[in-house]
């Protein structure tokens, strides 16, 4: 078994809950089978080299390089200890997998903070040590006891102006309305933000969103089902359904809004009215093997403003230390989620609820999605 054969294994189960053909109970107990038989070259080979070698796990594309650029070579420089990328992608399911082996081959993750918090919990994920990583250089609300905060990004719409003439979308009333603006939609497959969309234009106050009304937004979703042409799980899905003309409006992730902006000429535009904002966090897993101090400094590290408005600059990503917004030139603030003028049009994702509901609402939301 290589590298590649395990990774590939493992997207497939990722796709096969994605289906709704496995439970994610399933895909965790399968995900912990394979890794637990893989050779100890993949899984076991970094004790030797604990002290000088962190694992950083992300979706990799364009964010391996981001990551290493702006986090990854600095850290090498300063202290002596390498940060290699792992782009297997750090889900729920393959944490537990990869804790569940006996034998974890990775340090800090790339997760959703509700999911770090919800691994925690469980005893497999280290506590933020907090006297090393600085929460005052987070946004208020944004440090958790197993997670810390490394970036934002949003669920926005971005629309074909094209098919439009002067009529600009203002919340997501209008991104489910097809006779004010014609054409098909787009939505994300993790259900992450989609929920909030539908009940919002279900006519749900942003103040009373949560709990999530989860019957409601499945059954505006169901309903608006034949006008949906996909259901993206990357941000080039996202964008290519847009560029291709297949789909007049996307919930896209921010991130991707300046890349559709210039790859169409400008021609597919995008507002942050009703945007719904999420936090990336990083998180350790608990033993691991390049040892719970370094992680910590490296999470430490990547609070730099600098470093953070290089990571802005690469992959779109809104800093988390308020510092960096000022690094930000003028005329890139429109693209960044955390900018204050575009905060206050959007809604922050309540991670406590995610953490809570999440597993449950996907299973739900794949039934649908799928049918």
């Amino acid at each position: 078994m290589n590298r590649d054969f395990e990774n590939n294994c493992l997207k497939a189960l990722e796709n096969k809950v994605a289906q709704g053909a496995l439970s994610r109970r399933r895909f965790t107990q399968l995900a912990a089978v394979l890794l637990a038989g893989a050779p100890i070259a993949l899984r076991g080979h970094r004790a030797s080299a604990a002290d000088n070698e962190l694992v950083f796990v992300n979706c990799g594309g364009d964010a391996s390089m981001a990551f290493t650029k702006a986090f990854g070579d600095d850290f090498k420089a300063k202290n002596g200890v390498l940060v290699k990328q792992d782009t297997s992608c750090g889900t729920e399911g393959a944490i537990e997998a990869q804790f569940s082996s006996g034998k974890p081959s990775w340090d800090v993750v790339d997760a959703d903070p509700f999911s770090a918090e919800a691994l925690g919990k469980k005893g497999l994920m280290e506590e933020i040590d907090y006297s090393i990583v600085d929460k005052n250089k987070m946004r208020p609300g944004y440090g958790w006891k197993y997670a810390a905060s490394s970036y934002f990004y949003s669920y926005i719409i971005a629309y074909d102006a094209s098919k439009f003439g002067d009529k600009i979308p203002v919340g997501m009333a209008d991104f489910f309305d097809v006779e004010k603006f014609p054409g098909k939609r787009s939505l994300y497959k993790w259900g992450s933000g989609m929920w909030e969309a539908a009940l919002l234009a279900d006519g749900v106050a942003p103040d009373k969103l949560y709990p999530l009304d989860l019957d409601r937004a499945h059954k505006k979703i169901a309903a608006f089902r034949d006008n949906i042409v996909s259901f993206w799980g990357g941000g080039g899905e996202a964008a290519s359904v847009l560029l291709n003309g297949e789909a007049s409006m996307a919930l896209i992730w921010s991130s991707r809004a300046s890349v559709i902006e210039s790859d169409s000429g400008g021609a597919i535009k995008f507002v942050w009215d009703q945007g719904l904002l999420q936090p990336g966090c990083m998180a350790v897993l608990k033993g691991n093997p390049g040892g719970k101090e370094n992680a910590m400094k490296f999470i430490a590290s990547a609070q730099d403003p600098q470093k953070q408005a290089v990571l802005f600059e690469l992959l779109g990503m809104g800093p988390t230390n308020p510092e960096a917004d000022a690094l930000i030139p003028e005329d890139r603030r429109r693209f960044n989620p955390v900018d204050p003028a575009n905060m206050a049009k959007q809604i922050p994702i309540d991670m406590a609820w995610y953490e809570q509901n999440y597993a449950a609402a996907l299973d739900a939301y794949t039934r649908v999605i799928a049918a």
